[in-house]
């Protein structure tokens, strides 16, 4: 029984599963825990960082509000005094008015440009800037709210062009004595120094600028954004505006998206600047804020993908220490399992594999002494079997003189035939040993009959064709033989259906009686039998090619003959002519029965059947008597 063979698992899975679960998979668990605390703890450090940088803006840009209010309040102090709380126009032209004007725009190089406004909306000026068109509307604007007692912060602009722009901004207070109004008091603040800061953040990879309560911007680190521009696009922009009171209080870190020809995710920070409504806003794009985090992962998948490169290096010089041996092991079995139990595994290994091959080897030895005597005994037992056959069908042959050897030649054109055929040599096997008992069953037919030199009567031919099934019956209770029993029961079939004994007829009658009913018909004719002399071989070749296809296999015929034109097989020349010896065996077994024709001693022509114009009757007895 062929054992299934079983699935196979290859050792380099086992040993690479084995590395990976001992080596990648804890280190990819812990990187991933350390991974996830560090990014929790960089997106903090981030978030602090972008809150440190935007309050720290805040705050100066307040101290620089609150220094420019002080600076204001103490001009307006020394105006007052100096004119005696006269601003009217005869008063505020005078020259120490003008002198305190100037001492105030040259005390700092943030102030551009300073002014002095009476009731009358006259006054005085100094500075280093003209005040254009926008910056004149500013000063209205200014000097309506003074007017209603109120400070006025202004909206960030650019004056000048080329290298002398300047972003500034307008700062008034008004001058009130007893409560009522006298004079304005505004400022142009210069706004660089606020720029110088917001570039000294942006080397840190931020956005930084200033928005005021508009959404508009107030200043930028780079030219990438114009001052007054409309920054509400910008989502964190609009959550500034959004807070309206709570923004002067609270700062805030938003994600967001930023859509400027494609979308990028930012992180974002705002601060809002107390007392005048702006607010300090940083972003980066995530993926630089967040590039230590993205960092670490892909340094994380590098080491998982090195070690993983790494345990594949080793479970592959491991499996092949492993497999290597095994593979010759597994060689030289399959070798064993074909046959070859000289072959000896030659393995030098100080492990248990070294030992295993040696207990292979002596297993092997072991084996091959083993089927050696198997072997042995097996050729005796088959040699005393076939000696046992071959003095059975002698026993059967020396019943009658006539038929001595006549199953050894009947087995020897058998084999010859099937040979021919293209028929493979285990079959061939079977053909021999079925042609050597083929006439077994005669050893149970009575002498008186096997042994009559005359006709049979229809009763003694009715007791000869038993022997056909006396042999396979004989045979049967042996299993050995249970492929030759066709050969022995229906070798007397004929293609016509008109054998014996079950009269099949065409393709019922199996491949190996016919290819002994051609060999026992063949032989039956070229030797000398009590009821007729032997005849010539080209004689008895026509005679079985007439039966060709009628009562005889034309396969086995073709072969038959080419094996006789290749001198192959001899037979002494024939005592008398065929044509007067079948007309005498015609004659004996079947009297009244037509006689053979002058055609059938006619020289045998290979290349078609003889007809022959033997009655139906005689060509039966001619057959059926190759006992």
């Amino acid at each position: 029984m062929k054992l299934p063979r079983p699935s196979r698992l290859p050792i380099l899975y086992v040993i690479l599963s084995v590395l990976i679960l001992v080596s990648v998979v804890p280190m990819y668990f812990y990187s991933a825990q350390v991974e996830s605390i560090n990014r929790d703890r960089l997106i903090t450090n981030e978030r602090i960082l972008q809150n440190t940088v935007t309050r720290s803006l805040a705050d100066d840009i307040s101290q620089h509000e609150a220094s420019l209010g002080m600076m204001l309040a103490n001009l307006s102090s020394a105006l007052q005094v100096a004119s005696g709380g006269d601003f009217t126009s005869e008063h505020v032209q005078a020259p120490e008015l003008r002198a305190l004007l100037e001492n105030f725009v040259s005390s700092s190089d943030d102030l551009a440009y300073a002014t002095l406004l009476n009731t009358e909306a006259k006054g005085i000026s100094a500075g280093r800037i003209a005040p254009d068109a926008f910056l004149q509307r500013e000063l209205e604007r200014a000097y309506a709210a003074a007017r209603e007692g109120r400070r006025y912060n202004g909206q960030a602009l650019v004056v000048g062009t080329g290298k002398s722009a300047r972003t500034v901004v307008l700062v008034s207070m008004p001058v009130m004595v007893s409560g009522r109004f006298v004079s304005l008091i505004g400022a142009v603040v210069d706004l660089q120094f606020l720029i110088r800061r917001l570039q000294e953040v942006s080397r840190g990879g931020l956005i930084p600028y200033v928005v005021d309560n508009q959404g508009r911007l107030v200043a930028g680190a780079s030219s990438e954004y114009a001052t007054g521009q409309d920054m509400t696009n910008m989502e964190i922009v609009r959550n500034f505006l959004e807070q309206g009171g709570k923004a002067q209080m609270v700062a805030a870190t938003r994600e967001f998206n930023v859509t400027q020809g494609k979308t990028v995710k930012m992180l974002g920070t705002y601060s809002p600047v107390s007392n005048l409504d702006w607010a300090v806003v940083v972003q980066k794009p995530r993926a630089e804020a967040y590039r230590g985090v993205y960092e670490m992962q892909r340094t994380g998948r590098i080491l998982a993908i090195m070690a993983i490169a790494l345990s594949i290096a080793i479970s592959v010089f491991a499996a092949r220490r492993i497999t290597n041996p095994l593979e010759v092991l597994t060689q030289t079995s399959r070798a064993i399992a074909r046959g070859d139990f000289s072959q000896r595994v030659q393995l030098k290994s100080s492990t248990e594999i070294g030992e295993l091959a040696h207990t292979f080897n002596v297993m092997s030895e072991e084996l091959e002494h083993f089927v050696l005597d198997l072997k042995r005994a097996a050729t005796e037992n088959r040699e005393l079997f076939l000696g046992s056959i071959q003095m059975l069908a002698g026993a059967v042959d020396e019943k009658d003189p006539y038929t001595r050897g006549h199953s050894d030649r009947v087995t020897r054109y058998s084999v010859m035939i099937a040979r021919e055929m293209g028929i493979y040599e285990d079959y061939i096997e079977t053909v021999r040993i079925s042609a050597q008992l083929h006439d077994v069953g005669k050893i149970g037919i009575e002498d008186r009959i096997l042994k009559k030199p005359g006709a049979l009567t229809p009763e003694e031919f009715e007791i000869m064709k038993t022997h056909t099934t006396k042999g396979a019956n004989i045979l049967r209770p042996v299993a050995q033989l249970k492929d030759m029993i066709p050969g022995i029961e229906l070798h007397h079939e004929s293609l016509d259906g008109r054998g014996y004994p079950h009269g099949l007829k065409g393709d019922d009658i199996p491949l190996l009686p016919r290819i002994i009913a051609v060999a026992d018909t063949f032989d039956a004719l070229t030797t000398n039998r009590p009821y007729q002399q032997a005849h010539d071989a080209k004689d008895a070749l026509r005679i079985i090619h007439s039966l060709s296809g009628k009562r005889l296999d034309p396969t086995a015929v073709a072969a038959l003959t080419a094996i006789f034109e290749r001198g192959e097989i001899r037979i002494p020349q024939r005592t008398m002519p065929a044509a007067s010896a079948l007309a005498a065996v015609a004659a004996s077994e079947a009297p009244g029965a037509a006689t053979l024709a002058v055609s059938a001693a006619m020289p045998v022509t290979t290349s078609a059947p003889v007809e022959s114009n033997l009655s139906r009757d005689s060509v039966a007895h001619v057959e059926a008597r190759r006992f």
